[in-house]
């Protein structure tokens, strides 16, 4: 399927199992470049190595942290060159 999302900037947000991580791999395979979320690192950078193995052309950007601390979220927001899909999960 294509969405015509393609070179787009994604944030996703638990993104290291579960439904964040079916998020980003939806994202991934439209050739979304990511900002990927979640509290536990190794998880986190596990979840990273798939998404580029997954889409080579593709960014993959992780923060490692809880996203209600503030500090967290300005680092997210710093690693996305521009907002343009949000998954709040």
């Amino acid at each position: 399927m294509d969405l015509g999302i393609s070179g787009r900037w994604a944030i996703v947000c638990a993104a290291s199992k579960g439904l964040g991580l079916a998020c980003a791999r939806a994202l991934a395979k439209e050739g979304v470049n990511l900002v990927i979320n979640a509290r536990g690192n190794d998880t986190l950078q596990t979840a990273a190595e798939e998404l580029r193995q997954l889409a080579p052309g593709i960014e993959v950007r992780t923060v490692a942290g809880d996203i209600s601390e503030p500090a967290v979220r300005e680092q997210v927001l710093a690693a996305c060159a521009q907002v343009d899909i949000l998954v709040n999960n």
